[in-house]
């Protein structure tokens, strides 16, 4: 049994009511492949784990007495000051490597094949006492702020002592979530340290970077960028002279000495079972210092897949990243997010939403900016934005969409359930989850939709990795295809959504192959004749998967899947 067929198969077994494949394909001549992607990790739906935020599994790790006496230095339990601020906290709230891990389950369950945690490194062990005052409005103001985020690397080689338990520590998570089905996916920075100047008075770790062996190796001494002095201070050196955001260090990427820091500390977590890297800030470094990090990361881990965080709506913006000269790196797909904000979210002032016209004009399925739309990462809302303020039926529709259409689906610990809907970083974002909310997940409207579509993707490598044919996407309802066809694996899904509030008919004869569907999520089955048609009604804010696992034979499906095969690939020029 070829490697293609074999894996398709163990995917597709957690599905009753997926059909398995043809057992007697046609012979190779007669099948051309069609895929949107081959990159193993488009597999894996990503939940986004805040770890200090999600579950609280080990108390005695919390050091609830760190930063001392001084109210303005501590680090645990930091309340957010303001009529609006929702409950937000900028201290550390608890949430550890053994509280994911005892919900690795959950995870699972919901239909997820990977989990992206926050960074795991060193932070600084007081709160922050420069920069501006944090308020429900603040936006890179960190004043009273502690690490809990991860963001503020201090060593990048240790892990933060937030985070471990006896016997767990991130190996040990990364082995425990395997026995899941889990993938690790690692938050890296390399664009900067912790804050680094404007402090009262300098503060241990801040603006300070150390080996693994524990040395010394950059201290911005709490001066400004402009008043550093590389060219005379050897600890100088790992910065650049011009501030960055906020009051964050700004690493020289220009700097050998600082690629090879980086590519060493990050290769260490991968030998600890990091199975792919989610960059952050990649956008404030450039191309080269990027292509010169997968480079090393891949000389010893080939193929090793990464996704960047380039903050842009823009798609010319955040494509080069993508783009082999400048590391081959994927990227969170922020153009599509702005879109389906605009498509799935509530209006202000109410209204009609716009239609799905408005996601295809980003889908970028042929002669797009992209290098590979479908190994973009694709997400609605995350830690650092307001969360999605959508109503259940917005959620559901949302989920329906991203779990079917090309791309990689992201879901932010919480959105299961509609947690914090519409709320900023500094008012609710950012808010502890906690075990009692994910006790209670299970009947809820959200989660439980949730949980029928990615499990359909999860077993049906056509949502996966196939090629993505529109037949119609407007206003409340969307009609399209995915094809995949990968040596001995063949399979054709037709998906069709409705955002509607009452149940819309669909008539399907374009590229309709002949031959028996099957729907995936209710098992209902239809035998569909030469030129004939699939005539169904799908239930308001609902999703139908119709499958077939045949070669394709139809010529017009032929033709348009060798010009969707031809133009997937884009960039300059």
């Amino acid at each position: 049994m070829k490697r293609s067929l074999a894996l398709a198969l163990a995917m597709a077994a957690g599905c009753a009511h997926v059909v398995p494949p043809a057992s007697q394909p046609p012979a190779p001549t007669l099948r051309p492949q069609y895929y949107g992607t081959l990159e193993p990790f488009a597999s894996d739906a990503v939940y986004f784990v805040m770890t200090d935020r999600f579950v609280n599994g080990d108390p005695s790790n919390d050091h609830r007495d760190q930063g001392g006496p001084d109210p303005a230095r501590r680090t645990f339990d930091r309340p957010v000051p303001g009529a609006d601020a929702n409950d937000a906290n900028i201290g550390y709230l608890g949430g550890d490597f053994r509280g994911l891990l005892d919900n690795a389950g959950y995870i699972a369950d919901l239909g997820f094949g990977a989990v992206w945690l926050t960074p795991i490194v060193d932070n600084p062990d007081e709160a922050f006492t420069g920069g501006d005052p944090v308020g429900s409005d603040a936006f890179f103001k960190d004043r009273g702020k502690a690490g809990y985020h991860g963001y503020w690397g201090v060593n990048f080689f240790r892990l933060d002592e937030h985070l471990p338990s006896p016997g767990l520590d991130f190996a040990g998570l990364t082995a425990g979530l395997r026995q899941y089905g889990l993938k690790t996916v690692l938050d890296i920075v390399a664009n900067h340290g912790s804050p680094s100047f404007t402090m009262p008075a300098d503060q241990p770790g801040f603006g300070e970077i150390y080996d693994a062996d524990g040395r010394l190796v950059a201290d911005h001494q709490n001066l400004a960028p402009a008043d550093l002095d590389p060219a005379n201070e050897s600890l100088h050196r790992f910065f650049h002279t011009e501030p960055d955001l906020a009051q964050l260090s700004n690493n020289d990427d220009t700097n050998p000495a600082v690629l090879d820091y980086f590519c060493r500390a990050y290769r260490q977590w991968i030998d600890q079972g990091a199975a792919a890297f989610r960059i952050d800030t990649i956008r404030h470094v450039p191309g080269a210092f990027w292509k010169g990090f997968s480079d090393c990361i891949r000389a010893d881990h080939p193929g090793f897949f990464m996704f960047g965080e380039a903050f842009d709506h823009d798609p010319a913006k955040i494509a080069p990243f993508t783009w082999p000269e400048n590391g081959a790196v994927s990227v969170l797909d922020f153009p599509l997010k702005e879109r389906m904000d605009e498509v799935f979210a509530r209006r202000a002032g109410g209204g009609e939403s716009p239609g799905y016209e408005r996601i295809a004009e980003r889908l970028y399925l042929i002669g797009g900016p992209y290098r590979n739309p479908y190994e973009l990462m694709t997400f609605y809302d995350n830690h650092d934005m307001p969360r999605m303020d959508a109503d259940d039926a917005g959620f559901i529709d949302a989920h329906n969409f991203l779990f079917t259409a090309r791309g990689i689906p992201v879901i932010y610990q919480g959105s299961e359930v509609g947690f914090m809907r519409g709320a900023a970083e500094h008012a609710g974002n950012r808010n502890y989850f906690g075990q009692a909310r994910i006790d209670a997940a299970s009947g809820h409207p959200i989660h439980d939709a949730l949980r029928r579509i990615a499990r359909v993707r999860a077993t049906t490598p056509a949502l996966q990795r196939g090629l993505q044919l529109n037949v119609e996407m407007a206003g409340d309802r969307a009609a399209f295809y995915r094809v995949l066809q990968d040596g001995d694996f063949a399979q054709i899904a037709l998906v069709l959504l409705n955002k509607g509030d009452a149940a819309a008919d669909f008539e399907v004869s374009r590229w309709l192959q002949p031959g028996r569907w099957q729907e995936a999520v209710g098992g209902e089955i239809r035998e569909v004749g030469e030129a004939g048609a699939l005539r169904t009604s799908v239930p308001a804010h609902g999703v139908q998967v119709w499958m077939l696992n045949a070669p394709v034979r139809r010529d017009d499906l032929r033709q348009a899947l060798d010009a969707a095969m031809a133009g997937r690939l884009g960039g300059p020029g």
